[in-house]
């Protein structure tokens, strides 16, 4: 058979190399991947103020946190005395590495303060543009006017009450509430006994005498240590929640059986008129605790019970309650001693001071490793609940309702400054 005939066009394609334009090579070149790089660590300037307020004796920071922090390049600035109440001295802080200063306004200079008690009104002068406060913030004192300068001043709030860490649980709340359950019983013991004009009654029992009543209405962290209290000194418990998830990991944490109820007020009355002691542990989230003992319950009380209600500084749980200082910490009504006073673990501030600093000090390493608290909240998503006002910008969805205040939400802040 003859060879079959190519056209010219075939012809031509068999005989060219395929290529590629340089213009093609040079517009379409790939380019390698670009990562969030950490950025290097730096070193912040960190300061801590004596409080006056709200009968504050805790401090943010004890001298061993104070010791890290410097060893790891940061500065610390901390008031005369500030640690004075906790049984900490300026000697102390000054041979961890912190710069002590007797000017108030010295230590404010600081971008980061660190605070244990929250920001009041003699603050405000004293706040810095874009500084970076970490406090407490009582919600039953806080006013429109301190959260509206902060905001003018651009600060980035973080609260303890809010502050996550990465097992989603509230570190600082947690260690409080463990002090503040374990200190009702003795602070029950003190005044039964006939020294404080109690019923010289002993909370617990001995062999022979049946033991000690205790009420306890809430089953959360605080319930749960003044219950472990109150068994371990041989008191009969009783306790009340309306949360049945809560009273059964109460009797597991606890590891034994327990009288457990929902609160039913008929129930809840008749225990309460046997009791010696009767404790309000209720939690809220957001708003007041729910009153559900009533002024009628406490007056058919037992003359001599001690009422202590934890939950005073969210209102109370005890229609009687009123909030007491730790000077004059009882009242009587009804012939039932009270004691309301707000701020428990501040009683045993240097095992609350241990506490609080044990939390933060990590958290401001991790800050300074990450180039700034911005960017640690970018990859430190947990932390973001803590935040209240963030560059200005009013982000707790609560306040603002409360305050009528313009609410932003924290994510896309953090996300539209990337």
């Amino acid at each position: 058979m003859g060879a079959v005939n190519q056209t010219p066009l075939t012809n031509f394609m068999s005989q060219q190399k395929p290529r590629i334009s340089k213009s093609f090579s040079y517009e379409y070149e790939t380019l390698e991947e670009t990562l969030d790089v950490k950025p290097r660590a730096e070193g912040m300037m960190i300061g801590i103020p004596k409080e006056f307020a709200f009968q504050e004796n805790r401090v943010a920071l004890t001298p061993d946190a104070v010791s890290v922090l410097v060893s790891n390049g940061h500065q610390v600035v901390i008031e005369h005395n500030a640690g004075d109440a906790s049984h900490f001295r300026d000697k102390d802080y000054a041979e961890a590495g912190a710069k002590i200063v007797y000017e108030r306004a010295e230590v404010y200079k600081a971008p980061i303060l660190v605070k244990s008690a929250p920001v009041i009104e003699e603050d405000l002068p004293l706040l810095q543009m874009n500084q970076v406060i970490i406090s407490p913030i009582h919600l039953s004192v806080l006013k429109a006017e301190i959260l509206e300068t902060m905001m003018e001043k651009r600060v980035t709030a973080i609260s303890f009450e809010n502050l996550k860490d990465d097992s989603d649980s509230y570190p600082i709340v947690r260690s409080m509430s463990e002090i503040a359950g374990s200190a009702v019983m003795l602070i029950a013991a003190q005044y039964l006994s006939s020294a404080n004009h109690g019923k010289g009654v002993l909370l617990g029992g001995i062999s022979g005498i049946a033991p000690t009543k205790v009420i306890i209405i809430g089953a959360g962290i605080v319930g749960e240590y003044a219950a472990r209290a109150a068994l371990a000194l041989g008191a009969s418990v009783k306790v009340f929640d309306n949360s049945v998830y809560r009273l059964k990991r109460l009797q597991n944490n606890i590891g034994q059986r327990l009288w457990t109820s929902v609160i039913e007020p008929r129930m809840l009355a008749k225990q309460l008129k046997t009791c010696e002691v009767a404790v309000g542990a209720l939690g809220s989230q957001t708003g007041r605790t729910p009153m559900v003992v009533t002024e009628e319950m406490v007056s058919n009380m037992r003359p001599g019970a001690v009422v202590i209600d934890v939950s005073i500084d969210r209102g109370g749980c005890f229609e009687t309650s009123e909030i007491t200082s730790h000077e004059h910490p009882i009242f009587m009504k009804y012939g039932v001693i009270h004691y309301c006073v707000p701020n428990i673990p501040s009683g045993f501030a240097r095992t609350a001071s241990q506490a609080i600093s044990n939390v933060l000090m990590p958290l401001l390493l991790e800050a300074g490793e990450e180039g700034g608290f911005e960017k640690l909240v970018w990859h430190q998503v947990h932390l973001r609940s803590g935040i209240y006002i963030f560059k200005g910008a009013l982000t707790n969805f609560y306040l603002s309702e409360r305050f009528d205040l313009k609410y932003t939400d924290l994510n896309l802040l953090i996300a539209s400054q990337r």
